[in-house]
């Protein structure tokens, strides 16, 4: 069974509570969760291998430790999963990014894709889903479908804010998947937002109705 983990770093826990005041604009909405993003992806690589590599320093040789050959990649869900990506790549440039494009029927409210982009080596990387919002759970559930179809083997997902419902969805369907969640919240309302949550991510990250 894999690992459902949430925050409980101070900085993460106060960027969360600014970025649920209604009154923050998209310039510091966006700044907030990159940095919030960053936080979280220094928690969710606290396991990767390290090797031992001898290097020279100015002074002399010696022995330094490097991360073990991992290939790893950022999976946004479109659109609102690419404010968490600039925060994701500070901490480890070296990453691919793949695009996975969902909307959500108003009606059903059932994720649809539109969009689905990986790095070739897919099945030889390290793959880190990100999304803000874990609401009913179907769009997180679908593209990591989409993704193992493509021979994926370690997928971890990362969101700020999710409902228990939506979190019980993902663990149900995908249970070798690791989870980290910024803040778990109360419930989801009648139209499928999370409560309290903090409105739609992607209006606010891209200032859009």
């Amino acid at each position: 069974m894999a690992n459902t983990i949430i925050m409980e770093h101070p900085l993460i826990k106060h960027k969360i509570g600014m970025i649920r005041r209604r009154e923050v604009g998209s310039k510091d909405f966006r700044q907030m969760i990159r940095e919030i993003s960053m936080l979280m992806c220094y928690e969710a690589t606290r396991n990767l291998p390290l090797a031992d590599i001898e290097i020279e320093t100015p002074i002399c040789r010696t022995t330094v430790q490097e991360i073990r050959g991992k290939k790893l990649a950022v999976v946004p869900i479109l659109r609102a999963g690419l404010g968490m990506v600039d925060g994701m790549l500070e901490m480890i440039p070296a990453a691919k990014v793949g695009h996975i494009g969902m909307f959500r029927d108003e009606t059903t409210h059932e994720p649809h894709e539109y969009y689905f982009k990986m790095p070739q080596d897919i099945e030889q990387r390290d793959i880190f889903v990100v999304d803000p919002m874990l609401a009913t759970g179907g769009s997180a559930v679908a593209a990591i479908n989409m993704i193992k179809k493509r021979g994926a083997q370690k997928i971890t997902f990362m969101c700020i804010i999710a409902a228990p419902e939506g979190l019980e969805v993902l663990r149900k369907a995908h249970p070798d998947v690791d989870i980290y969640i910024g803040a778990l919240d109360e419930k989801l309302n009648e139209d499928k937002y999370i409560v309290p949550g903090l409105g739609d991510a992607g209006d606010r990250i891209f200032g859009t109705k």
